[in-house]
This record gives C-alpha cells, sequence and structure tokens, in this order.
C-alpha cells in the first residue's frame, strides 16, 4: 500500500507520525509525509535503510496576518492566541497539497489524517481515496469528550458549556473518575469547542475527521485500556484499532548533553526525579518557581527540563533566588531541549514529573518510570484520572476552584512514589506496563494489525 500522512503542526503529532511511518515502512509499505521545511529539518530523521519507502513532502506556508514569519509549529507561537493563525496557514497550505497529490498518477491508497485536516475526508473521496484518522490520544480521553456529532456541537451528547466536561458520560458503564475537574473544564472549553479565527473549533475539526473516515486509530494498546476501546468502538460506530504506542528509540544525538549524562551517571539507581512539561505547555513565571521550590523541598535529587515562562520579559528571574545554589550537586537545571527519550532510558532515572500528555506517558512508561502527574491543558486532565486508576501514578493536589498548586503538593507526591512504601507498588505497575508502552515487537505487532484492517478495508470497497 502508498499511505499519505497528514499531521498537525506540533511537535507532540509530527514525531509519533514520524515514528509510525517508518514502523509502517518496515513492514514493506510506501509512505508519503506532509510537513513544513523547518519541521523537516529539526525533527524528521528518515534512516538511509528506508528512504526508498518514506517520502517527506515539504509544504510551505503562506504569509498570514498575525502569524510570526518563522511560525511552523505551535512551539513557534509566543502565546496560544496565534494558534489559529497556524490553522489558517495549515488549511489552506496542506489542503492545496493533498489535492495536488490526489491528482497524481500513482495516488495513494489510504489518507492518513490527525485531527486537524478536517477538509480532508471530502477532498480525498472526490478521488475514490479513504481517509482513517490516527489519534494521538488515548480512548480515554476521546471518550470523555464524546462521539462525532457531539464534537461538532451537535445530538444528545454536545458539549455546550464547561460543565459538560466535568461529569463521567452515561455511556460509559463503569465506574470511574475520568473526567475534567471544574478549572480544566474552564479553560479548555473556549479554545476547544468554540470556533476560532480559523472558522470551526477544535473539536469540530477532530469530529469531522472522525466522521469522514472508514476506520480509526488509536495510539493506545488493548493491554492497557481495554474498557475504553470499546465504548469508544461503540461511540464512533465504526472500526477503532490500536496501533501500538510506538515510544522513540532512545537514541538520540546527545551532542552537547554529555555533562547532564555523567551526572546521571553518579546518582544511586531510580533515585532520580526527570521533570518536564513538554512542547505545547506554556508556564507563567509563578508556576515555574513553585515547581522549582517543590522540588527542592522534595530533598530528591532531580533533572528538570524546562523552557522560559511564557510570561518573561527580561530573561532574568526565571527561577527562586538562590535556587540554583541550594540545589547544587543535588539537583541539575537545564533550559532548552534535551534528549528526553535517552534520559528517561538511564537506570538512575525512578519518576518523571509531567504535565500527563500522552507522549510522554508513552516514553514514561515505555521505560518502566514511576509517573507525577501535574496536567495542564488538553486531554491531560482525563489521562491524569486514568493513570491515577491504573495505580501508575499520583497526581498533585490543586486547588479546585483555580487549579493553583503549592511547593508542598509537589513535594509530597514525589515523595510519595518514591521514598514511601507505596511507591513500591507504583514500581511494580510501571515495570509490568513497560512490557506492553516498551516492547517494540508487540507495538508492530498492533501495526501490522492496523494495517491489515486497511487492507481489507481497501478490498471491501473494491469488491
Amino acid at each position: 500500500m502508498h499511505i499519505l500522512m497528514l499531521p498537525w503542526l506540533a511537535f507532540g503529532h509530527i514525531l509519533p507520525f514520524t515514528e509510525l511511518a517508518k514502523r509502517i515502512a518496515r513492514q514493506g509499505h510506501r509512505v508519503t509525509l506532509l510537513s513544513t521545511p523547518r519541521n523537516t529539518r529539526r525533527l524528521i530523521r528518515i534512516p538511509p535503510d528506508l528512504a526508498g519507502l518514506v517520502r517527506v513532502v515539504d509544504v510551505h506556508l503562506p504569509r498570514v496576518e498575525h502569524l510570526p514569519e518563522d511560525a511552523e509549529a505551535s512551539i513557534d507561537l509566543p502565546s496560544d492566541d496565534l494558534r489559529p493563525y497556524l490553522r489558517v496557514a495549515y488549511d489552506s497550505a496542506f489542503s492545496d497539497k493533498l489535492s495536488d497529490i490526489l491528482q497524481e498518477q500513482e495516488r495513494p491508497d489510504w489518507v492518513l489524517i490527525d485531527y486537524a485536516p478536517y477538509w480532508a475526508p471530502a477532498a480525498a473521496a472526490r478521488h475514490g481515496v479513504p481517509c482513517a484518522c490516527l489519534s494521538l490520544f488515548g480512548a480515554a480521553a476521546l471518550s470523555v469528550f464524546g462521539p462525532p456529532d457531539a464534537l461538532m456541537g451537535r445530538g444528545e451528547h454536545a458539549r455546550t458549556r464547561p460543565e459538560d466536561l466535568t461529569v463521567v458520560p452515561d455511556y460509559v458503564p463503569f465506574p470511574t473518575a475520568v473526567a475534567l475537574r471544574g478549572f480544566e473544564a474552564r479553560a479548555f472549553f473556549e479554545p476547544a469547542f468554540v470556533p476560532d479565527g480559523s472558522g470551526v473549533s477544535e473539536a469540530y475539526r477532530f469530529g469531522k475527521c472522525i466522521e469522514g473516515s472508514r476506520l480509526v486509530g488509536i495510539r493506545s494498546s488493548a493491554e492497557f485500556e481495554p474498557e475504553w476501546l470499546r465504548v469508544l468502538g461503540e461511540l464512533y460506530q465504526k472500526p477503532v484499532i490500536p496501533v501500538g504506542l510506538f515510544p522513540p528509540p532512545p537514541t538520540q544525538d546527545v551532542t552537547g548533553h554529555e555533562a547532564t549524562l555523567q551526572w546521571l551517571d553518579r546518582q544511586a539507581p531510580g533515585s532520580v526525579v526527570y521533570a518536564a512539561f513538554g512542547s505545547e505547555a506554556k508556564l507563567t513565571s509563578a508556576q515555574l518557581q513553585t515547581i522549582a521550590l517543590g522540588l527542592e523541598a522534595s530533598g530528591l535529587p532531580f533533572l528538570w527540563a524546562f523552557r522560559p515562562p511564557v510570561d518573561a520579559d527580561d530573561g532574568k528571574g526565571w527561577l527562586p533566588e538562590g535556587f540554583v545554589e541550594r540545589v547544587n550537586g543535588r539537583g541539575l537545571v537545564c533550559c532548552g531541549w534535551v534528549p528526553q527519550a535517552k534520559l528517561l532510558a538511564h537506570e538512575s532515572v525512578g519518576a518523571f514529573l509531567t504535565h500527563a500528555g500522552w507522549n510522554s506517558i508513552t516514553e514514561g512508561l515505555a521505560r518502566g518510570v514511576r509517573l507525577v502527574l501535574l496536567p495542564l491543558m488538553f486531554d491531560q486532565g482525563p489521562n491524569a484520572r486514568l493513570l491515577v486508576e491504573k495505580k501508575v501514578g499520583v497526581e498533585v493536589a490543586r486547588d479546585e476552584d483555580d487549579g493553583s498548586f503549592a511547593q508542598d503538593d509537589i513535594a509530597a507526591a514525589l515523595r510519595r512514589v518514591v521514598v514511601e512504601d507505596e511507591g513500591e507498588v507504583f514500581g511494580y505497575k510501571v515495570k509490568e506496563l513497560a512490557k506492553v508502552f516498551g516492547n517494540d515487537e508487540a507495538n508492530d505487532r498492533c501495526v501490522r494489525n492496523f494495517l491489515r484492517c486497511l487492507s481489507e478495508c481497501s478490498r471491501q470497497q473494491q469488491g
């Protein structure tokens, strides 16, 4: 088969799409992967042995008012308020490129779409090519957000106010706490469910992509959340196929980070807390300082990778006064990108303070690392509740009204999973899940099954 892939313009989408593209190519299929020139240069690495099967096509974004000139991914935006303009540029450029490729003599057999290109199913259908939607979110969070018509604002399950996201839907047939909290729902509702400057909401995009696809692939595993995959199949009324977790291998370039790895080498096995909050979350100075003080108060050795706060103005004063000196030797602070998969695979790392983004969860559990969860946006709240129910991590206590957290809450959660007796239970659970998340053969089995479903679907359509 020849599969055309359309990821959204975010690191957390381009990287897993690329990893899946390589796994598909290793099964002997051809892949065309669309991205932008800057993202291709900084993110997409295709091994020489797969170069004949994976074609990376650069798509140039048009100039859009308010969009910074070099912004080709969400991480490039100084403010989340600019996201709609990136979507406008994406819609224009990628819909045109999709149309061109669909008119080529050797057009693809399938178009595999992310949540964002809601125009793709109709465009592909005009050329007789089916779409499949690939969700990079887990099945539990997707179940909370509802069926396609609800995502598009229709039907009995439509989310018309933030409070609708704070209760477990009545179609979930088992007891669970997987839902958003009040402060999460209020922060999430408008950017997700209200139309923005691109003309539609993010939820509408997702609903339209699911509705127009023949089947839906979920970046998950039947061994991890079988109950939620069943719920989602009923909701979507179409095949929902787990495609595996495909975490990135810990083979990243460590140039410039040699001292960090040497520091880890000197720490006791399983003793270090690795703290990082992904490429999407934009922390404030106040939040950054609270996290710093929480790491300090925990008394545990830590490695913290952070980016400057969103409200930084002078490039100074990001961390509490005297913090670096007080934690010298026990804590290591890195500003900017780090080889996260490589660091999480180090034997001295025993816990991961994370925002509970699905990419980070996948990387942490693949390496058998206990999780301390501080969800900040998107699907992260439901993800955190799911992981607490699965007994692989704890969630940092928060103020229910505004979502604020204190340094003592962070320190207590860290000590609970690393030092206290309960941590042994978490340790056992994550080691078991590492056999699922980090097992290449198990992940490749899921990919093969997904490809088999695509092939069977194609035969049925032709028949």
